[in-house]
């Protein structure tokens, strides 16, 4: 019977099939494919998925079905996928392992990140395959749970090489925005004369009434089937009264409800189990059945010979409708019995959260035993990273709890719950509920702690500042770490965002200066927050000090990875504040390697982005454009842009690249959620006035460059940008100007003496002296810049001495400081500064011939970092780990390497490069 209805459900779908055994082929020859079916209900997305099944002959086959009532389970879906394959977790990373056994509950431990569960998904799939492709089908992908969801699209943008086949069925109309931007097949409605076929399927019927149904179906197979089901043999020979003026949808599920109130009451009931089990436990669904008293296999049988569901491996429904017309046809106390029954067969040791799941939706008053139970189990699943079902848990414990001393803390958890998992109108009303049960001084200020992180998330950072200062105040008593963590957060985002008034940056320092005194001798966090605040409201002189004496003690000391991740990015921005290279260097490399290390990918990026300007400033670009690719990498599972672009607007100006810097600005300015974002207005015209500086375009750096200065509350290349006025300024001859400039440099190197700085200071000093002091203070920059990592202003500094030298009449000393600049320029990879070196030194008298352009091999980014990490060391799973790709893509891009360029082996890359291949943008 089933192999006939799936005949009958495949009228009219010959393309769809043809082209599902295409994508079978090109599976079964090693490529990877992605498909989304998408439809409306009814329109035959599952028969094409049955179809693809049974065509996969030789393939090995996992399955799984998203099912409304279980979207709130976190990782409940990729469980139902991923469980036939755990055989081969143990062949994964010890990260990736670990990563999923959490999230399947396998393990306790911290909660795995969810991008790193998406990469050991993406490997335990490609490691699955054997000699047999893999076909993965998801049957209603729409309602799987939103972590399983985002999981599988990780997955589905990562697919290339592996012999995977995955197919995911999503409803047209479904709940939110699900699977986009991936290769989709659109299953439409049947053409009148395949609706007229199938309808002679079912059986004789008037002519009018074939013709009306045709019309008022619209092609939809399924309501073709089951609607002439509900005609009386009037309406068959030609009354007009059968059909239903509601939705579709609505008339399909109320004709299977009228097919489920028919049957016997027992079989009734066994659907009814059947229907509020998710995942469709045979066993499961026995043992509730057994306990309602219900004879098993009487049912069973009556069940199966509707054609409303099957009983195999797993329950398996005709159709989603078929599901929810089985929970429609019995009422709340019916309901409330089934679940207590599946409650009762799980056992809590193996299964603990749908069984308080069940046990929830089974209680309708108060109970503090099950509301206890929610909120134990919440704490296990937020440590498998299922935030969504966390808090799910707590919102129902809320529900549950009568006593207002334990109702008030309950909601106030779960509404930080709900915060953190991004659902900001539930979590405010939460925090409303928290409010009008008891809260004592602790949890009030928590209160007013989440209002301000969920104004700032959902609206600004503006709106939600005073609220933020507010509760770091009451909180100072009670919880001194929490508070910290609160000025910390309140203040980054001031430095960042210029959307803030310059009043409410100067209100978080002030808020924190006011803070009371630690009764304990201040530690390195105080330091921290002291010292950013007194350079806001006292002048770098007064803070740099304190600054640097924090950013010594987390040098210097232990920091765990907890946190590093909380406090290092402020830290590594303050190295940079305060000229210390050699701690921006280290702590900027240790807060890259913590977030490798957890796995914590929503920080990683930002880390990333810390250490590639570091290595920008260092003279290694290569090595930053490495970490633009990681970094693009996370972007790309994550669905940003922006890591890749704001790499390239450090990295591209100073390599003279005018067209590539001018990309990066034009996409960081047009993203909506940067809008106003002071850190972008101030990094794009930092990056223009090197990029102008480089080219020798002196007015549009000075322009660019006075506009870098105009913010200098963000700091770090604010600073920078009063290097570069220096030099546009003094070309310009706008020496008061560039005066004003060189004596802030002056101030900010008294006050901090690193060696950088008062190199830098040297180096600006000399560009406004003359004679002598200009010499002197030319080869003071360079011996002081040599003793720190900052080869590019070391370099730079001899670029700008070689010129000196030059007007001053020296061609020979000019030639020698120039060829050291051209040198250490071109060997960077700063090719316009290079280029800049190169016709000083002809001016001066050194024949330099002009590179000699030889097109190399030309990589997509993606071969060109394979490429690099290959010629490091790496192995493919540990490349496929830093860019997320899976073993068997890492191998096929590298034998594409091989192949372009005429290599045969990893170890001979070293010989083409750097000059012998390049990457495109």
């Amino acid at each position: 019977m089933g192999r006939d209805r799936a005949r009958t459900g495949l009228v009219g779908r010959q393309n769809e099939c043809q082209y599902l055994d295409h994508l079978l082929a090109e599976a079964r020859a090693g490529q990877s494919g992605v498909l989304v079916v998408r439809g409306e209900a009814g329109i035959g997305k599952t028969e094409l998925l049955n179809y693809l099944i049974e065509r996969a002959v030789g393939c090995r086959i996992v399955r799984a079905a998203g099912v409304q009532s279980e979207m709130e389970l976190s990782y409940a879906g990729l469980h139902q996928l991923c469980a036939p394959l755990l055989s081969h977790l143990d062949d994964l990373p010890e990260p990736q392992q670990n990563a999923l056994r959490a999230a399947f509950g396998m393990r306790s431990g911290d909660a795995p990140d969810r991008f790193l569960v998406g990469l050991a998904t993406l490997s335990l799939l490609a490691g699955a395959v054997g000699d047999e492709p893999l076909v993965c089908v998801v049957d209603d992908a729409q309602w799987l749970d939103r972590v399983s969801a985002q999981t599988l699209e990780f997955v589905a943008r990562r697919l290339l090489a592996e012999s995977v086949l995955l197919v995911l069925a999503v409803r047209e109309s479904s709940p939110r925005e699900a699977f986009t931007d991936l290769r989709e097949l659109h299953v439409r409605g049947l053409s009148d004369r395949d609706s007229r076929k199938l309808l002679a399927l079912t059986g004789p019927l008037d002519r009018r009434v074939r013709d009306r149904i045709v019309a008022e179906t619209r092609g939809n197979p399924l309501a073709l089937l089951e609607l002439p089901r509900d005609l009386t043999a009037v309406d068959l020979a030609g009354g007009l009264a059968g059909l239903e003026p509601r939705p579709l949808s609505s008339q399909i599920e109320n004709g299977f409800l009228r097919r489920v109130r028919s049957l016997p009451a027992e079989t009734q009931q066994l659907l009814l189990i059947a229907a509020a089990e998710p995942v469709g436990d045979v066993a499961l669904l026995r043992r509730a059945a057994e306990r309602l008293g219900i004879s098993v296999s009487t049912a069973e049988a009556s069940a199966e010979t509707s054609g409303l569901v099957s009983f195999g491996a797993w329950v398996r429904f005709r159709h989603p409708l078929v599901r929810s017309a089985a929970y429609r046809a019995a009422d709340f106390e019916q309901r409330q019995r089934v679940h207590k029954a599946l409650a009762d067969s799980i056992d809590a040791r193996v299964d603990p959260e749908p069984r308080v799941w069940h046990l929830a939706s089974a209680t309708t008053g108060p109970d503090e035993a099950v509301a206890g139970e929610l909120e134990r189990l919440a704490g296990r699943a937020r440590l498998r990273g299922g935030i969504a079902t966390a808090a799910a848990f707590l919102q129902r414990a809320t529900e549950l709890t009568s006593d207002p001393a334990r109702r008030g803390p309950r909601a106030l958890t779960a509404a930080q719950t709900k915060y953190q998992a991004g659902a900001f109108d539930v979590a405010r009303e939460l925090v409303d509920a928290a409010e009008l049960s008891h809260l004592d001084e602790v949890g009030s200020a928590q209160a007013m702690l989440l209002r301000g992180q969920i104004m700032s998330f959902s609206k600004s950072a503006s709106a939600g500042l005073p609220l933020l200062l507010r509760a770091a105040e009451r909180l100072q008593p009670f919880d001194a770490k929490l508070a910290r963590e609160t000025y910390r957060d309140a203040i980054y985002a001031a430095l960042t965002a210029s959307r803030l008034a310059a009043g409410d940056v100067r209100d978080v320092a002030e808020a924190v200066l006011s803070a009371p005194p630690p009764t304990r001798p201040a530690t390195r966090e105080d330091l921290l927050l002291q010292g950013v605040a007194r350079v806001i409201t006292e002048g770098y002189a007064a803070g740099a000090p304190v600054l640097m004496e924090a950013v010594a003690a987390f040098r210097t000391e232990e920091v765990t990875p907890e946190d590093g991740l909380g406090w290092l990015p402020l830290v590594c921005r303050m190295a940079h504040t305060t000229w210390d290279f050699d701690a921006w260097s280290e702590l900027s490399a240790r807060l890259v390697e913590m977030g490798r290390g957890t796995g914590a990918l929503a920080v990683l990026p930002s880390s990333l982005l810390l250490r590639l300007s570091n290595r920008a400033f260092a003279g290694d670009l290569r090595g930053a454009d490495s970490l633009v690719a990681e970094a693009n990498a996370i972007g790309e599972a994550t669905g940003s842009s922006f890591f890749a672009h704001y790499g390239a607007l450090v990295l591209e100006p100073f390599k003279g690249r005018e067209s590539t810097t001018f990309q990066a600005i034009e996409a960081l300015t047009q993203d909506s959620l940067l809008q106003d974002e002071g850190k972008v207005t101030t990094a794009t015209q930092w990056a223009l006035a090197v990029l102008y500086n480089g080219l020798g375009r002196y007015e549009e750096a000075y322009v660019s460059a006075e506009r870098g200065c105009e913010n200098p509350q963000e700091l770090g290349l604010s600073l920078q940008s009063r290097v570069e006025l220096v030099e546009a300024a003094v070309r310009l001859g706008r020496t008061t100007r560039a005066a004003e400039a060189v004596r802030t440099i002056e101030e900010m190197a008294q006050a901090g003496k690193t060696t950088w700085a008062r190199g830098i200071s040297a180096a600006t000093r000399a560009l406004v002296s003359d004679g002598r002091a200009a010499e002197d203070l030319h080869r003071e920059a360079v011996e002081l810049l040599d003793r720190t990592q900052a080869r590019m202003d070391s370099a730079r500094a001899r670029l700008r001495h070689g010129e000196w030298l030059r007007s001053e009449g020296r061609p020979a000393d000019a030639r020698e400081r120039l060829s050291e600049a051209h040198e250490m320029l071109s060997e960077a990879g700063a090719e316009a500064f290079a280029e800049r070196a190169r016709r000083e030194l002809q001016a001066a008298g050194a024949k330099v011939r002009k590179p000699v352009s030889v097109a190399p091999v030309v990589l997509t980014p993606k071969e060109f970092e394979i490429a690099r990490l290959a010629e490091e060391g790496f192995t493919n799973p540990e490349i496929g780990a830093r860019l997320f790709l899976s073993p068997h893509t890492v191998d096929w891009h590298l034998r594409k390497v091989f192949a372009k360029l005429g290599i045969s082996s990893r170890k001979e890359i070293s010989s083409v490069r750097p000059e012998g291949m390049t990457a495109t943008r």
